[in-house]
């Protein structure tokens, strides 16, 4: 039995679909049976339940081998750090007590730093928590920037002309697609070949500056000339919140950003086949960056 965490979310339905699709036994955990029903569809057993909740992930682990484990988004919680770390000691306590065998973990690159990393913070808590269960074998997927960070953009090009953000625009970043990193984790999952305590970077296709970010964009939207803007802190704040996001989160994030630009937060491995993902961001761009901007047009 596997037991995918987060699985409506952009990774957790990946890694859930291609279980299934191999034939695997799977239980499926999130807040929303009707999120959740597309995949019983498909043949998993859905367990609707809170992540914060000790007894109930316990019981969501119940009979199970292996699992995918993450810290979902929260993006209107007041006190990201203490939701992350409820939830890290949750699951945490729950792979325990069930026995979970073999844990992979959605984690980050920077993951490795305890602090100055803004919520990637409760990343690297959730690694130690997961390390410290001496019978379990743990892979810690430390993921690239993801690419659905920049669909935001598609509001910005409407409201500015341009592609707006924190990031140096020579800054270069590794960017991967969420699909992908469900693809790994589900590939990760099936072959069960980590030991022990382990932790993997996935860097995307290739890195790219905000600069070309823009670029790429403009090309697929029609807008030739489309450039990027690096902009305050606190303007980027501000319009985080305008969104909807907390000012707590907002604050986090622009606190990553600076760890990235000063390169605090980066990728420790070299790029290699084994970290290197197949999509391309001119592929998400025309498949998901463009949809966005066009819905963008029509509200």
């Amino acid at each position: 039995m596997y037991v995918v965490l987060g699985a409506s979310g952009n990774t957790g339905h990946v890694v859930a679909k291609n279980l299934l699709a191999a034939g695997k036994k799977v239980r499926v955990v999130g807040r929303s049976a009707t999120h959740l029903q597309p995949l019983a569809a498909e043949g998993a057993e859905i367990f609707v339940g809170d992540v914060t909740d000790v007894a109930a992930l316990t019981k969501a682990f119940q009979q199970a081998d292996s699992a995918y484990v993450l810290i979902p988004p929260n993006p209107t919680s007041n006190d990201i750090r203490s939701f992350q770390e409820r939830v890290s000691d949750a699951i945490s306590s729950a792979v325990k007590i069930a026995g979970v065998k073999n844990v992979v973990s959605l984690s980050s690159i920077g993951a490795d730093k305890a602090s100055g990393t803004g919520p990637v913070i409760g990343l690297h808590n959730l690694e130690q928590k997961l390390n410290q269960i001496d019978a379990a074998n743990v892979l810690h997927l430390r993921a690239a920037y993801f690419m659905e960070n920049t669909l935001p953009q598609a509001g910005a090009i409407h409201s500015t002309g341009s592609v707006i953000g924190p990031l140096l625009p020579d800054l270069k970043l590794s960017m991967i697609g969420t699909r992908d990193i469900g693809a790994a984790a589900a590939e990760a999952l099936l072959q069960l070949a980590f030991r022990g305590k382990q932790a993997q970077e996935l860097l995307g296709q290739r890195d790219l500056t905000y600069t070309e970010v823009a670029t790429i964009i403009g090309k697929a939207i029609g807008k030739p000339a489309l450039g990027y803007i690096h902009a305050p802190d606190d303007q980027v704040k501000a319009t985080l919140v305008h969104m909807g996001m907390s000012d707590n989160l907002a604050g986090l994030l622009i606190e990553m950003c600076g760890a990235l630009n000063s390169g605090h937060m980066r990728p420790l491995e070299p790029r290699t086949s084994r970290n290197t993902t197949p999509t391309s961001y001119e592929t998400f761009v025309a498949g998901a960056f463009v949809p966005a901007y066009q819905q963008a047009a029509a509200a």
